[in-house]
């Protein structure tokens, strides 16, 4: 790839981040932009930027409606020769349990028809997560040792649920939990019927999943956290500054030393320092 770091051109500039802090006073490092399309434009070129300098990176992506900007401007730059994932590995954060290989509400089929299906990443540098193993705890051990076996995540991209969970961790879930089988909470089964196409199918989404736990996503070198529209403002608040607590499970984020959060500016508002009111 000839590309080099000019050539992606100027992200969408952040609006200025709000004074914000954490539940113990620490600086909140928070990038605000206007809605979500410029939040995805600003983190894919940011990620461009990333592979370019350290092409081998290991990171985790994130399913959702939020990432869907993200993958848009990775499919362009991709596209344009100005992002390559050839050497780079790609790790799921989270996976239903209980579907077929090709069933199309699994996460992994979402990553592969929204990015990694348009993307030069090589298959044998995809760890997908099992949505049928006979083995479910087992799966989830030999998840875990092929992360050890690569060093771990450079990146972990996460999304928050309105309960505060991250990828698939529900409230009350240990900090100590390293990849697991989760039991769904209904109003975590309620946005995946929605956003994952099953209420369009007439189907009932799994009640378990395969997830990356508390543990092993802290562990990852840098963590971002993407929210978009006010419906989120006030489970982001209450994540980075309220007590850090396994009943919202984004909270341990607040004790990572390399955490980045992108928003838009709903989901902002309620964040101490804003300047705004809460999201609509």
């Amino acid at each position: 790839m000839s590309a080099d770091l000019g050539d992606l051109g100027a992200a969408p500039a952040p609006t200025p981040a709000p004074a914000a802090t954490d539940a113990q006073g620490g600086p909140l490092k928070v990038l605000t932009f206007p809605d979500r399309e410029a939040l995805g434009r600003a983190a894919a070129r940011e990620l461009a930027r990333r592979l370019l300098v350290q092409p081998e990176l290991s990171l985790a992506l994130p399913t959702g409606r939020t990432p869907q900007a993200l993958y848009r401007e990775l499919r362009r730059l991709g596209a344009e020769g100005l992002v390559s994932f050839r050497e780079a590995r790609v790790f799921q954060l989270d996976e239903l349990l209980g579907l077929a290989p090709e069933h199309p509400g699994r996460f992994f089929r979402f990553l592969r028809e929204h990015l990694l299906d348009h993307v030069d990443v090589r298959p044998e540098r995809v760890y997908e997560l099992p949505s049928d193993p006979d083995d479910p705890e087992g799966a989830c051990r030999a998840y875990e040792a092929q992360l050890e076996a690569v060093g771990g995540l450079d990146l972990a991209i996460l999304g928050i649920g309105e309960n505060g969970h991250i990828a698939f961790n529900e409230p009350g879930t240990p900090f100590h939990a390293r990849t697991h089988v989760a039991t769904l909470t209904p109003e975590t089964r309620e946005a995946t019927r929605e956003t994952f196409g099953f209420a369009a199918r007439r189907e009932e989404p799994p009640e378990r999943a395969l997830t990356l736990g508390p543990k092993t996503l802290m562990r990852a070198r840098e963590i971002w956290l993407l929210a978009a529209g006010g419906a989120k403002a006030g489970i982001v608040a209450r994540a980075l500054q309220g007590p850090i607590t396994p009943e919202v499970p984004a909270s341990v984020l607040q004790l990572h030393p390399r955490l980045r959060v992108w928003l838009d500016g709903p989901a902002a508002a309620g964040l101490h320092g804003s300047g705004g009111g809460r999201g609509r």
